[in-house]
């Protein structure tokens, strides 16, 4: 795979958004390999967690969105706690899936919402919904 990296890549406005998100240092990973030989999903993943981690440090957000690995990711913090350097790669993934989701779902709003769907739907649904679109 042919990477190409520039400093406005490396600078760019979807990796900031990773790192607001998920609140951590994206660039402290080194890739000892650690998180992706620990976890339990890897059979399932089309790109290890470390190297959807890799792309992101070096600007490629987009492949790593387009990966499966990003919804299969089960944030079980095994990944975390082999981390030497303690970076929380669970954080990044939610984070991933939270600029996928908020780039291509449709907004609701509370009042849009039919009351008798308010009574049907799960309350903790209702709420990781909007919590998600939040800002």
């Amino acid at each position: 795979m042919k990477i190409n990296v520039s400093r406005e890549i490396l600078a760019g406005e979807l990796r900031d958004k990773v790192k607001e998100l998920s609140a951590q240092n994206l660039l402290a990973c080194y890739q000892c390999g650690k998180c992706s030989a620990g976890c339990p999903s890897i059979e399932a993943m089309d790109i290890m967690p470390s190297q959807v981690l890799r792309l992101v440090q070096l600007g490629q957000v987009r492949q790593a969105l387009a990966s499966k690995t990003i919804w299969l990711c089960a944030a079980c913090q095994t990944c975390k706690v082999r981390c030497p350097k303690g970076v929380d790669l669970a954080k990044i993934m939610e984070a991933l899936r939270q600029v996928v989701l908020r780039e291509s779902a449709n907004y609701v709003q509370p009042n849009e919402i039919p009351g008798e769907n308010l009574e049907k739907l799960p309350q903790v649904a209702l709420i990781a919904n909007f919590r998600k679109f939040t800002r």
